[in-house]
């Protein structure tokens, strides 16, 4: 049974009709409750998109994810659809692997079907890509730092500062050669991590080697291929990661070279996935507010959706800071435990 059916049984017009799908508060209550009588005799389900349509709002946001399996890009997801459940919207979540013109279909795919607004995580878009993507009147939110892309609404966190604060407290315990392990996603937040390692070791003219800094995939096979090459010849006394997961391979690998954590080697991570907790030892990490980003993307991003002069609105950058958790794969020797 459809729209025209409901009013006809109703003995009322299809506009009442749509009042009670859509503003009820508008609708006699008597005829309120006659036609909802209907509907649930008829098992009437309302063309939701179709309803959009006719308020110009679908009530339905794109969220448009990097790679589906990584815990990280799951907890940000996670702080969005929170937000999105409680405005009664739908999330359409692409997983895009990483791949830019994927990443492109999945914006066309999302506009084609009137998402009312996007979220962009990690994106590899260019800043013209993105612009035309608002000027279709569709607001954009970034999360993840991109110094290619300005002007937009974005929440990012400062990795650069939580590298630095890690790498000084690997100092304060005594770790004068640290290695580093960076991978290649997100790449923006790896390049940063690796800045703020080299300025903590300059700032304390500490010489910055070569052979102490690899690339390495970001994957726990990464991190412990990265670190057989490291220690095979003169080990570092320390070994910081820009992931956890890159972390976890590298512990592997230094129990298998026969060593121990930290008397030999202290490990530190980055991002304080779940597991950092759990492993033996436990991971020293740089705590990442990922549920934080995605609640305040989508936040920024629903007060754009409802704006009634969206034009007039300048771009907010919003930048969360990150916490230390020290545990015992540091080799903190005064006290172990959480650290903020």
């Amino acid at each position: 049974m459809n729209i025209r059916q409901i009013a006809e049984a109703a003995g009322v017009s299809v506009a009442t009709v749509s009042r009670v799908l859509n503003h009820p508060e508008h609708v006699a209550p008597k005829t309120r409750d006659k036609i909802r009588t209907i509907m649930e005799e008829q098992e009437y389900r309302p063309n939701w998109f179709a309803q959009g349509l006719n308020f110009n709002r679908t009530k339905t946001i794109g969220l448009v994810i990097p790679y589906l399996l990584n815990s990280m890009y799951m907890e940000i997801a996670k702080g969005v659809e929170d937000v999105a459940q409680q405005k009664d919207f739908i999330t359409f979540m692409c997983n895009v692997e990483k791949n830019s013109e994927l990443e492109k279909n999945y914006v066309q795919r999302l506009l084609t079907r009137r998402v009312d607004g996007i979220i962009l995580m990690f994106s590899s878009l260019d800043e013209a890509y993105i612009r035309s993507v608002e000027e279709q009147d569709v607001p954009v939110v970034i999360i993840g730092e991109n110094k290619g892309v300005k002007g937009f609404n974005a929440v990012k966190v400062d990795c650069r500062l939580g590298a630095e604060k890690i790498v000084s407290q690997l100092l304060e315990n005594g770790h004068k050669s640290i290695g580093l392990l960076y991978g290649n996603d997100p790449q923006q937040e790896s390049l940063d991590i690796l800045e703020g390692y080299k300025h903590v070791l300059k700032a304390n003219k500490i010489t910055v080697k070569k052979e102490y800094i690899k690339p390495v995939e970001n994957t726990i096979e990464g991190g412990y291929l990265g670190a057989r090459k490291m220690i095979a010849s003169r080990p570092p006394r320390a070994i910081f990661t820009t992931s956890d997961e890159i972390a976890y391979g590298a512990m592997d690998a230094i129990k298998d070279s026969n060593l121990k954590i930290p008397s030999d080697i202290a490990v530190a991570g980055f991002g304080n996935a779940r597991m950092s907790n759990l492993i033996e030892p436990k991971l020293t990490t740089v705590e990442l507010p990922f549920h934080k980003m995605g609640v305040y993307a989508a936040r920024l991003l629903f007060d754009l959706i409802e704006a009634e002069d969206r034009a007039a609105e300048k771009p907010k950058q919003i930048i969360l800071q990150s916490k230390l958790r020290i545990r015992k794969s540091c080799g903190h020797k005064e006290r172990i435990g959480e650290m903020f």
